[in-house]
């Protein structure tokens, strides 16, 4: 059985500042490889912009190759921060940050990178629009439609808000200096900085550009590779940038190409057509590493698979429905059957690395698998075996069909009615028009405390309530004092409280097993894997 890597504990709160150490490669200078990559999916927005396209696929295109942050994720080691194009960072006060930039780093187009960069990178113009500094109201997107090309995409405003809730502005010191103003407390400031999203783009690209798509699908950024090529829904090629300020890349060129078939990125694999195959479901690994020269990495990562409802449906408007769905579940039979115990089930919506800011609710759990109670609540809510549609992906999760399933399966022996309904893609998924019911999802873990996933992802600004798929007014108020509270206690309360609606009295989601990641690969390359989505192709992580 292929052994689960799993994640040393982080630090962030209060974490000290730290240089990420990028050693040059000694082959040959002028005969870098090149390598291919298949992928279930690219992007499901069809851009390169890290706000506009919030999602695992976009993870393992986007970092830590091509977009860069101010604190960088240590994406090969405990995922806590490290110093990127910021060296040194501290708190002013408890809504203050101010950042030191690294001189001399330069941006795709050759311009260096400055103040002013960063400054843009988190303006209205960029990322809020018209929205305020202020927690506790849902953005939806029909409130931001863009009026030119030029204008951001309708949902990016209210994304933005998720990560920033409160952020008043950025303050330009001097050329290479920063300071973060919040409206509000917040002892997250550092995480939210190396958060997805949060990465830095070049001004003069930006003002350059004819419309929004142009500049999306060929930003200009800082990372050691640089965009080539997008061909949307098909591929992407990232070309070596040889000024990186961490050193000449290793590889010439990164071509991730979109498969979605599991057994064709497999085959593909085998044949030589690919030099890495990803989201392989554990039933694959004997096939890939029976066969010589290939060998699979995997491991468990930061992120939950969960499923998801939505209340506007008449059936699931009641809790007692949503209880019973979450008590039909046998996710030990899901994790052995689909996974081979190759994964876990979690204490709900938490990751262990909150236990290093005890910000870990010990004692909590999943709900119980009880079919009898499952039963009763059904016949507490007069449910009548209304039909309840499950809008559902052909694999963009690992398993995700079969998932799917089985789960239908076990809401039928308690007597739910639950019909999947295939999609083509995310839009479908979240299609307002006809009856929603049911969707797959996942929720990752950025930083080492809970305001990720629980607020960015369920709270006022989260996408379940920015689509309008659920809503809980306790839960907006509780948002806030996870945000903006200095107090530990006090926002360990909220966040035990939080746990208990979302899972229990108001159920939101429903925590499935934490998700895991398998890669195969040509073992001739000597490449690691990170226990995360994203594919590290930085000079420490390659050898020839």
């Amino acid at each position: 059985m292929l052994s689960i890597n799993r994640r040393s504990a982080l630090g962030l709160i209060g974490a000290a500042t730290s240089t990420i150490v990028l050693p040059r490669m000694s082959f040959a200078q002028n005969k870098r490889p090149s390598v291919k990559i298949a992928v279930q999916k690219i992007t499901n927005n069809n851009t390169l912009c890290v706000w506009n396209e919030q999602s695992n696929v976009g993870e393992r295109v986007f970092f830590p190759n091509l977009w860069e942050g101010l604190i960088l994720r240590d994406w090969m080691g405990n995922q806590g921060p490290v110093a990127g194009l910021a060296t040194e960072w501290r708190r002013i006060d408890d809504k203050t940050l101010e950042l030191k930039l690294r001189k001399g780093v330069k941006f795709h187009n050759g311009d260096e990178l400055t103040a002013e960069d960063v400054a843009f990178s988190f303006s209205k113009e960029r990322l809020f629009g018209e929205t305020e500094p202020k927690g506790g109201k849902t953005i939806f997107a029909d409130e931001h439609k863009p009026a030119t090309a030029k204008e951001l995409p309708a949902s990016v405003p209210g994304i933005g808000r998720r990560v920033w809730p409160a952020l008043a502005g950025v303050e330009v010191i001097d050329k290479h200096t920063v300071r973060f103003h919040n409206a509000t407390p917040d002892v997250t400031l550092e995480g939210r900085l190396y958060a997805f999203g949060s990465q830095i783009t070049n001004r003069r690209a930006w003002d350059e550009a004819a419309s929004f798509t142009e500049w999306a699908r060929k930003p200009i950024t800082t990372g050691p590779y640089m965009v080539e090529d997008f061909k949307p829904d098909v591929s992407l090629t990232l070309a070596a940038f040889d000024e990186y300020w961490g050193g000449r890349p290793p590889l010439e060129r990164i071509q991730f190409v979109e498969v979605p078939e599991v057994a064709s990125r497999v085959n593909g694999l085998l044949s030589g057509e690919y030099d890495f195959a990803c989201d392989l479901p554990p039933d694959q690994i004997a096939t890939v590493q029976s066969a010589s020269g290939f060998e699979i990495q995997g491991s468990t990562i930061l992120n939950h698979r969960i499923s998801v409802f939505n209340t506007q449906n008449p059936v699931l408007a009641d809790p007692r429905v949503r209880r019973a769905m979450t008590h039909a579940i046998d996710r030990k039979a899901i994790v052995e059957a689909l996974w081979g115990g190759q994964t876990v089930i979690p204490a709900g919506l938490q990751f262990e690395i909150f236990k290093t800011t005890d910000m870990f609710i010990d004692g909590w759990q999943v709900p119980e698998y009880n079919p009898e109670l499952a039963q009763d609540l059904l016949k507490q809510a007069n449910y009548k075996g209304d039909a309840i549609p499950y809008r559902l992906l052909n694999n963009y999760y690992t398993n995700q069909t079969a998932n799917a399933q089985i789960m239908v399966e076990m809401w039928k022996q308690v007597g739910l009615n639950v019909e999947i309904q295939m999609k083509e893609n995310w839009a479908q998924i979240h299609d307002p028009e006809g009856i929603k019911g049911v969707r797959d999802w996942s929720a990752s873990a950025n930083i080492n405390d809970p305001v990720t996933p629980m607020v960015t992802q369920f709270g006022p600004n989260g996408e379940m309530q920015q689509k309008k798929d659920w809503t809980n007014t306790e839960m907006n108020e509780l948002s806030v004092v996870l945000e903006t509270s200095t107090d530990r206690a006090l926002r360990k309360k909220a966040y035990a409280r939080m746990l208990e609606i979302c899972e229990r009295e108001d159920p939101a989601y429903q925590v499935l097993h934490q998700n895991a990641v398998f890669t195969g690969m040509k073992s001739s390359l000597k490449w690691k894997a990170a226990p995360a989505f994203a594919m590290d192709f930085r000079s420490n992580n390659w050898a020839m």
